[in-house]
């Protein structure tokens, strides 16, 4: 018994230790924002993830808001969601394509990420059209950015969190190893740990299309890889991404009845 008593000891001092240093730092941990993608693309005016995050941003009381993924072709350019002026940015793995799905995952490799973070020079930027080679130069841009659209205090964090295949429970999702990077680089490895595991809960209890998302994943899946969700798509199609569309409304009017 006393040996659990310690363990409950040192696992709230870990816990007390992370919150006290996140709560003085520059970045506000949000988690995990969604689990599929809905339409693509998904971070534009109007979109319900977009629309969502900037939701999570204004509960803070924040101007900004920084959501983090996975370099998949966009140019990733910040814009505004209402009041809330959102920065996107996303990683270019130099090693290979990310970890897209547990499938994918070369776990050694993982593990040295978690034990000693991200390697300098790993890792390329983009946002807003431009590629940066350094995490000090992407970060610059964040702030830069942030200044100029009245943040004051901490910036909200948050990865997309959509898996493109496998198990969305199993699956950490678009963007994740970029926010464990940042949480590392700004707080350290352990306060890293802690925001990383609770962030990962974050959707159960923040995202309203969580039922809808989980429910329809493998459908959703199956029409992102195959370009049915992207807004040009013929209009053949039309009916298809309206049905899908009326679906997670539907869900979401559900959740606050």
């Amino acid at each position: 018994m006393k040996w659990w008593l310690i363990a409950l000891a040192i696992l709230a001092l870990i816990i007390g230790y992370s919150y006290v240093t996140v709560s003085n730092g520059p970045i506000e941990p949000l988690g995990r924002l969604s689990f599929v993608k809905l339409s693509n693309p998904d971070f534009y005016p109007g979109h319900p993830h977009s629309e969502l995050f900037a939701q999570q941003v204004n509960k803070t009381g924040s101007k900004v808001g920084l959501i983090v993924h996975m370099y998949g072709g966009s140019n990733y350019r910040s814009y505004q969601e209402g009041d809330i002026y959102i920065i996107e940015v996303a990683y270019i793995d130099t090693k290979g394509a990310g970890s897209v799905s547990l499938n994918h995952i070369d776990f050694l490799d993982s593990l040295k990420v978690a034990l000693f973070g991200v390697p300098d020079g790993r890792y390329k930027y983009m946002s807003d059209g431009h590629v940066y080679s350094t995490y000090d130069e992407m970060m610059a841009h964040v702030n830069e950015l942030a200044e100029e659209h009245g943040q004051e205090g901490p910036i909200p964090m948050a990865y997309h969190g959509n898996a493109r295949i496998g198990n969305p429970v199993l699956e950490p999702g678009d963007g994740f190893p970029l926010y464990f990077q940042i949480l590392t680089k700004t707080y350290g490895i352990i306060p890293a740990y802690v925001y990383m595991i609770s962030g990962m809960l974050d959707p159960y209890f923040n995202n309203p299309y969580r039922n809808f998302e989980l429910g329809h994943a493998s459908q959703l899946q199956y029409y992102y890889n195959h370009g049915l969700l992207n807004e040009n798509y013929t209009e053949v199609n039309s009916s298809t991404k309206s049905y899908y569309h009326n679906l997670y409304q539907s869900n979401l009017a559900k959740e606050y009845e």
